[in-house]
């Protein structure tokens, strides 16, 4: 029979060696969560802004419908304004030629 040579074995780990290579792998898994909860973090005020955006637009959309669906009453004009003003007058019981007397006008 030949001798064969000795079979290198790789040596048993202790308990403890077994242990402080677990404690490693934990301990860099706690940093990993450390890390996804930081950029967790980021992400959500990114996307708070983004939404803060969007909603601030909203808002100004919803104001320039409030415009649109209650219009300004139009505008008048300057003939529009003085035939008003004199209705009222003579509403009120002036006559045209009374009305023209107080504005220091003389009637044809």
């Amino acid at each position: 029979m030949e001798m064969a040579e000795p079979v290198s074995r790789r040596p048993r780990r202790t308990p403890a060696e077994r242990a402080a290579e677990l404690d490693g792998k934990i301990q860099k898994l706690h940093q990993s969560i450390a890390e996804l909860t930081e950029r967790k973090r980021a992400a959500a005020a990114e996307f708070d802004a983004k939404i803060a955006a969007v909603q601030k637009k909203a808002l100004g959309l919803e104001a320039q419908k409030s415009g649109i669906l209650s219009p300004k009453p139009p505008r008048r004009t300057k003939k529009q304004k003085i035939e008003e003003i004199v209705r009222r007058a003579v509403k009120s019981g002036m006559s045209p030629e009374e009305v023209a007397g107080q504005l220091h006008l003389e009637i044809e």
